[in-house]
């Protein structure tokens, strides 16, 4: 299908054509493109931009994967299809950042696609393929998990998680952030540091703030976040939209 640039939807038709041939691929299940579909819906509201808030949270982000003892970024299918180049990006600007595997709807077969596909994109030492580990109480095959990876990992990265692992991520006493799009998801409310924002706009945020911190910044705690009130900026900014499409278009003056 060729799409014209000047299409007002030019950047939304990418994507749903680059997740359709994920799909064909066997990277997304039919799940996933539902899911994508949701998150899209809240981008929206949210003006398809990157909110202040949002940008303070990614630069928090950074930091706190730089001073991670073990971080590692979690990847599934819709991630892989999207973002594996981002996801390379990321790992590039932040030394140590693990890269693992792990699906909801797992088969061997689609857990070693999506490891193809950020190997092609330059992720070393893709985590996960051939899971060893579990997380206690979690029935989901999200529970499968690599046993030099998230298994002992301190900080998760979680771009479109469920809200099952991201509770169980935090039981385990493992700090977590979030990049999803709806602040009112559990995943959200689960993360401590969540990012309400589209997923590649976050990971690259995430990327050029960690390369200008730079290698100095691993010394030292990690600095408190306020996610009550990132949640809270980011339910404000959709209200506000909302607010002033209510309104509708401003009135011509009559001359």
């Amino acid at each position: 299908m060729r799409l014209s640039r000047r299409h007002p939807r030019y950047a939304s038709l990418r994507v749903r054509l680059r997740l359709a041939d994920a799909a064909r691929r066997g990277l997304v299940v039919p799940e996933g493109l539902v899911a994508h579909g949701r998150g899209e819906a809240f981008d929206y509201l949210l003006g398809e931009r990157t909110t202040p808030s949002a940008r303070r949270a990614a630069r928090a982000a950074a930091l706190w994967l730089l001073r991670a003892r073990r971080p590692v970024l979690s990847v599934n299918g819709n991630v892989a299809a999207l973002a594996a180049d981002e996801v390379a990006a990321l790992q590039r600007a932040v030394p140590g950042l693990g890269v693992e595997v792990n699906l909801f709807h797992r088969t061997p077969a689609r857990a070693r696609a999506i490891a193809r596909e950020l190997r092609r994109a330059g992720v070393r030492d893709v985590l996960g393929v051939r899971p060893s580990a579990r997380i206690p109480g979690l029935p989901s095959d999200r529970a499968q998990v690599d046993a030099r990876g998230i298994a002992v990992a301190d900080l998760c990265l979680i771009p479109l998680e469920d809200g099952d692992r991201a509770e169980a991520l935090r039981r385990l006493g493992k700090a977590v952030i979030s990049i999803d799009l709806n602040p009112l998801s559990r995943t959200s409310r689960a993360a401590d540091l969540p990012i309400v924002d589209e997923l590649t706009r976050a990971l690259g945020a995430i990327r050029r703030a960690a390369r200008r911190l730079g290698p100095r910044v691993r010394d030292g705690r990690r600095p408190p976040f306020d996610a009550p009130r990132a949640l809270a900026e980011a339910l404000g900014a959709i209200d506000a939209r909302l607010t002033r499409a209510a309104r509708g278009p401003p009135r011509r003056s009559a001359r």
